[in-house]
């Protein structure tokens, strides 16, 4: 049986291509969001972090009411470093918007997305947005498009989609691209009524069964202070009532029998409470305190046990530990492991696709698995900004055994930059191991180029090529698979730094001396301790300098009386920077208010003595 009305819907696009904007646009225009709201933020991306990245990080859900049809959104990330909610999130949906940018056409990230998609049987409606944009190549992005669909092996039905040509940022969609170019030239009112009129026609109704025993797989999880922990899912069969007896089965088949304390289902972007809801609807129930993804509420009298999602596995992994500088507790508000590891571990219950195991360096560390970098660097920010305190080692990748053979991850990687950099960025992305796939050359100058990379070769490769490049370069990286290992050069990321020899308060004549060796990282007048990476070096090895050195008083001249020194502006450090810039035997080290680079051992001599062993 069809629930006619109402439609369960992902939305998948690659980062920047306006996602967020265009469900905006369509909650607006439902009247879901009152028009005098303050449009300048993102309704969508709540989080501080996805506003100031422009990146979505958590799968969202909203719901609008279009002519008497309820419409659940899903709003997916576009990183693939955030595979684990994508992939739980389309479980969800009964069809998918995929949102392709005019001018890019569709990305790595799109790709990943998709084939998901394609995979669960989703159908989809190709969006071309920033059709406003003058650039816009739309007839050679529909083509892209259509080769991307059948490359990944689309059903004939999946192959036969709606397309709708949209500008999200003036809030208009049309099925055919010269109305909505005479609407942009008209400056039409916001209108993305053809949109909503396309998801009703070409998206199915849910499939359910009412009259079966109620079932719901746990998709996704969200924490009310009043209520607790609550799964979120897609009812599959049956009807709920609220104080209702539901039984739990977890993934391994042990069983649990509970009351539904909490019933609630989303309108808008609200959560509200409802007394009953039926196969079809999304909602999220209340009454298991550690209640996780991937198990099945089921009636108790005839229980239903539905398959467990499944989860890609990480491929990067770092320490994270409690920092030991000697300005350690200055800033932070947590700052012993048993804070760090009870964050860790609450962060398991939402961040399925995260992995924190303890550590061989010893009880104060953890060993903390993630998708990528991205993934791992939104963790340490998000703590960050809580109160954290910790320390955290060089990325390194998950190898794996099969065969007897050993593998490691490799990523596929796409390049677009400027003709005039092409040979830097090919000559190094020889040198770490990428194989060319596919390479070829716009009409604007551009060089677009497609690698498959071993993961180890990509840390480090962003700042590098952006330096190179001189900004121009557009980066994107994707999981592939797990192959052999390959032989790359282990010396490829190894860099010089300029190490602080003081503990002290950093002054402009020290730092003079210290800029002709490289580039800086700090100003005048910072606390510094020995063992501090305070720059890089020119070369390959590392230096050791006294940047707390002042000028001397003598008898011929006062200290302050010199030439002007004058200093370049310092390299501000950034998390995403830190992370890809430190070697093996360096740590960052993350607080509320600063970042630092470090070395492990912080004592020259012990250093020197560590080397020798």
């Amino acid at each position: 049986m069809k629930r006619d009305n109402i439609r369960n819907i992902a939305i998948i696009a690659h980062v920047d291509h306006g996602k967020t904007t265009l469900v905006d646009a369509m909650l607006k225009q439902t009247h879901t969001v009152k028009d005098n709201a303050d449009t300048k933020d993102l309704i969508m991306d709540s989080m501080d972090l996805e506003r100031e990245r422009g990146i979505t990080i958590r799968a969202k859900n909203a719901s609008l009411v279009y002519n008497g049809t309820k419409i659940n959104i899903v709003d997916t990330p576009g990183h693939a470093d955030f595979g684990g909610e994508v992939e739980r999130t389309l479980r969800m949906a009964d069809g998918v918007l995929l949102l392709v940018d005019a001018k890019e056409g569709p990305m790595p990230q799109t790709k990943f997305v998709l084939k998901k998609a394609l995979e669960l049987g989703l159908k989809a409606i190709v969006v071309i947005n920033k059709i406003d944009k003058p650039d816009a190549q739309t007839e050679e992005t529909i083509n892209k498009t259509f080769d991307l669909f059948v490359k990944l092996d689309a059903k004939d039905h999946q192959l036969d989609f709606q397309i709708i040509y949209a500008s999200g940022v003036l809030g208009l969609a049309d099925t055919s691209l010269e109305s909505l170019q005479k609407k942009i030239a008209e400056h039409h009112e916001p209108d993305v009524a053809p949109l909503f009129e396309s998801i009703l026609k070409f998206i199915p109704a849910p499939d359910v069964k009412p009259e079966d025993p109620f079932a719901m797989l746990v998709l996704a999880l969200i924490y009310d202070n009043y209520k607790g922990k609550m799964g979120i899912g897609k009812i599959v069969s049956g009807s709920l009532k609220k104080a209702q007896n539901i039984v739990r089965i977890k993934p391994d088949g042990q069983r649990e029998t509970g009351k539904v304390t909490s019933l609630q289902m989303y309108e808008g972007l609200k959560q509200i409470d409802v007394e009953e809801a039926m196969a079809g609807d999304i909602v999220a129930i209340g009454g298991f305190d550690d209640i996780s993804i991937g198990e099945t509420l089921t009636d108790p009298v005839s229980p239903i046990h539905l398959e467990p999602v499944e989860i890609e596995p990480p491929t990067i992994k770092m320490t994270f530990g409690v920092n030991t500088s000697p300005f350690a507790g200055r800033e932070g508000k947590f700052v012993t492991s048993r804070n760090l590891r009870d964050r860790l571990y609450k962060e398991l219950e939402v961040n399925v696709a995260l992995k924190v195991q303890p550590s061989e360096e010893g009880a104060e560390s953890f060993l903390v698995s993630g998708r990528g970098e991205l993934h791992l660097g939104v963790l340490i920010e998000t703590m960050r900004r809580e109160g954290f305190e910790l320390q955290v080692s060089q990325p390194q990748v998950i190898y794996h055994e099969k065969d007897g053979q050993k593998m490691e991850p490799y990523e596929v990687v796409t390049i677009d930059v400027p003709n005039d950099y092409q040979g830097a960025v090919i000559e190094e992305m020889g040198r770490r191991g990428g194989e060319l796939q596919h390479m070829d050359s716009s009409g604007n100058g551009e060089l677009h180029a497609e690698y498959l990379i071993p993961t180890r070769g990509l840390i480090g490769l962003k700042n590098l090529l952006l330096t190179r490049t001189r900004g121009t370069v557009i980066l994107n990286n994707l999981f592939d698979s797990y192959k052999p290992v390959h032989e790359i050069d282990a010396h490829v990321n190894e860099h010089g730094s300029l190490i602080s020899s003081e503990t002290g308060l950093s002054n402009a004549y020290g730092l003079n001396n210290a800029q002709e060796r490289g580039i800086l990282f700090i100003k005048p007048a910072v606390d510094v301790y020995e063992g501090m990476v305070v720059g890089k070096n020119a070369l390959d090895n590392d230096i050791e300098l006294n940047v707390c050195k002042t000028k001397k008083l003598t008898n011929i001249r006062s200290s302050g009386t010199d030439e002007a020194i004058i200093l370049t502006p310092a390299r501000e450090i950034d998390l995403d920077f830190a992370l890809e810039f430190i070697g093996p035997d360096e740590l960052v080290e993350v607080t509320p208010k600063s970042i630092r680079i470090r070395k492990k051992i912080l004592g020259a001599t012990e250093r020197k003595r560590s080397e020798r062993k």
